[in-house]
């Protein structure tokens, strides 16, 4: 590869996009780097939790590269009443991407050092919530937190919320405090990129299986490799297809929309009685944000 081919590449923190026409498929590809670190600082998150968060971070990313409208949100929530993790939130808007994990410290340190999906989360569900801006709608699909990873979990929304065939890989690699994650989603949508109506998405369509066979084997290395170039990773999975489309989309930056500003105009809302056993005894409010890890004292003087 010549020099200008390789700095050609899509690095960390881009989405790769990619349709292969013959067979009615379109992808996302995406490998977080300096930004997931960025996030993941923000909490002395213990390994096992740092881990599903990349994850939820890179199929974030993923699910949030499909929206056509650049001002959309794609929010990612479970919900559990007895998890050891209780809450897991992420979104994406507009390239900027947040995200936050709480959970039972004493009871994940009683699991050991690599607990399976059941294990940290009980029975509990997966929230994929999409929001066009554009258009003011909301299309949110809930499925239970079934399958060895959210991964699975995410196929089964696709499945079940919008009857569109879909394969998910993830890949997460951490050495000390710098974390890699790589993910790759493919889909079978008969007429590429927009699609037709959904009853023309079959399961059992030769093009998809094909697809999906070559998809799935990926392997979490190739994902994770900053070696390798996303190009060249869906170069590799395709390569014997007569024409295969990509496009870079925009960076993913880190995104928190926390700022007094905010904030003041959501304590506005709130009547004088409620805002004034908000105060504390200098008078102020304060407000932290989970998502970076920050106090903000609100005056509304």
């Amino acid at each position: 590869m010549t020099a200008e081919a390789h700095s050609a590449q899509t690095g960390f923190d881009r989405t790769l996009a990619f349709t292969v026409p013959d067979r009615d498929a379109r992808g996302r590809v995406v490998r977080l780097g300096p930004v997931l670190d960025d996030i993941l600082a923000a909490h002395a998150y213990p390994a096992p939790v740092r881990h599903l968060l990349a994850e939820a971070l890179t199929l974030t990313a993923l699910l949030g590269s499909l929206l056509k409208d650049d001002e959309g949100q794609l929010t990612m929530q479970t919900q559990t009443q007895t998890g050891i993790v209780d809450l897991l939130v992420c979104d994406h808007r507009a390239g900027e991407l947040r995200g936050y994990a709480r959970f039972d410290r004493a009871r994940l340190d009683e699991l050991g050092p690599k607990p399976d999906l059941s294990a940290l989360f009980g029975e509990g569900y997966l929230a994929v919530t999409f929001d066009r801006a554009t258009t003011e709608q909301r299309y949110q699909g809930i499925v239970p937190l079934e399958g060895d990873s959210l991964a699975q979990a995410c196929e089964s929304y696709f499945v079940q919320s919008e009857q569109v065939p879909t394969i998910i890989r993830l890949g997460v690699s951490s050495e000390g405090a710098r974390c890699i994650a790589g993910g790759i989603l493919i889909q079978h949508l008969p007429d590429g990129e927009e699609g037709r109506e959904r009853i023309h998405a079959q399961f059992d369509h030769p093009h998809w299986e094909h697809v999906a066979a070559l998809g799935g084997s990926v392997r979490e290395q190739e994902l994770v490799d900053p070696a390798l170039g996303l190009e060249d990773l869906v170069w590799r999975l395709f390569h014997e297809e007569r024409e295969v489309r990509v496009e870079q989309r925009s960076a993913i930056v880190k995104g928190c929309r926390c700022t007094a500003e905010y904030y003041r105009s959501v304590l506005a809302r709130f009547g004088p009685d409620d805002r004034e056993e908000m105060k504390n005894e200098d008078g102020l409010i304060m407000v932290d944000c989970a998502f970076c890890s920050r106090s903000f004292p609100i005056d509304l003087v």
